[in-house]
């Protein structure tokens, strides 16, 4: 499904005027249609996928270059005609080695109906995570000029990975956010922070908009996220891992003791089958959750 290009354009620009807001806003993060069906009811301002939501329902593990490009544009593309949202795209390192490549991925993108991606600067390789800064920083300004080449706004996510792979160089991360928000990253994010004081302080120093990993790390509300400074807040692949484990739960139960009280738990199937039949409503008024 291809989207109409006015649509396109309104996802767009609602989704780059969600995060001008006082208030941070949330993206709760989709791994299939379904879920960004039902995401869509709730009254969320945008959407986002989740690259280990899509590994681990395609039964892969996360992080280690086991997706392609293709299988995640694929899910972006399902996603994105499920909803009426602003939906933005977790592209991992962009699954490119060269510019030229990154640039590929953002148009594709684009044509995929998304309105926004992200860029990170992991590598794949567990024995060398994370990128010499100062290449990192060229594929981020290689994803922007083709973000900015698009006919619509494009919000480009430009993501510090050191503590997510164990690197807790907050000293580091902050210096590589900053060459990233001046190559022109319209947002800027280190997920797995570690603690209150280090959003405060990542938030302070960067001009534009952050965003924070919520349920990593410190435990804290979306108020009080809003608070530190964070702009934007993404769940990652919490909500698919929370589907998961229900899932477990209930497999656990019944292989373990024979039973299925996990049912009363269960969403009817009057009620779901109604959800996802029945046309996603949009934001609600102000686009805030």
């Amino acid at each position: 499904m291809l989207l109409d290009p006015a649509d396109q354009y309104r996802r767009g620009v609602s989704f780059k005027e969600a995060h001008a807001g006082e208030r941070a806003f949330v993206v709760a993060n989709a791994w299939d249609a379904g879920s960004a069906r039902l995401l869509s009811q709730l009254g969320f301002a945008a959407l986002a996928t989740t690259s280990a939501g899509l590994a681990f329902a395609l039964g892969r593990s996360d992080g280690v270059n086991l997706l392609d490009r293709e299988q995640a544009l694929d899910n972006a593309r399902s996603i994105v005609a499920a909803t009426p949202l602003a939906v933005s795209a977790d592209l991992e390192s962009c699954y490119a080695g060269s510019a030229e490549e990154i640039a590929t991925t953002i148009r594709l993108a684009a044509a995929a109906g998304l309105v926004g991606a992200s860029i990170e600067d992991a590598t794949g390789d567990p024995d060398d995570p994370i990128l010499p800064v100062e290449t990192a920083v060229e594929r981020v300004t290689a994803a922007v000029e083709a973000a900015r080449a698009l006919p619509f706004p494009f919000t480009l996510t430009a993501r510090a990975e050191n503590f997510l792979y164990g690197r807790e160089d907050l000293k580091d991360t902050i210096a590589r956010l900053q060459a990233y928000e001046a190559a022109g990253a319209d947002v800027l994010y280190a997920p797995c922070l570690p603690d209150a004081e280090a959003i405060r302080l990542v938030c302070s120093v960067l001009d534009k908009p952050v965003n924070v990993l919520a349920g990593v790390g410190p435990m804290l509300s979306v108020d009080e996220l809003s608070a530190l400074g964070a702009r934007r807040i993404s769940l990652g692949s919490a909500l698919a891992r929370a589907a998961m484990g229900g899932f477990l739960r209930a497999a656990r139960e019944v292989r373990e003791h024979g039973t299925v009280c996990f049912v009363e738990q269960a969403v009817p199937y009057g009620e779901l089958n109604t959800l996802m039949s029945g046309t996603a409503a949009g934001p609600e008024e102000g686009g805030r959750s």
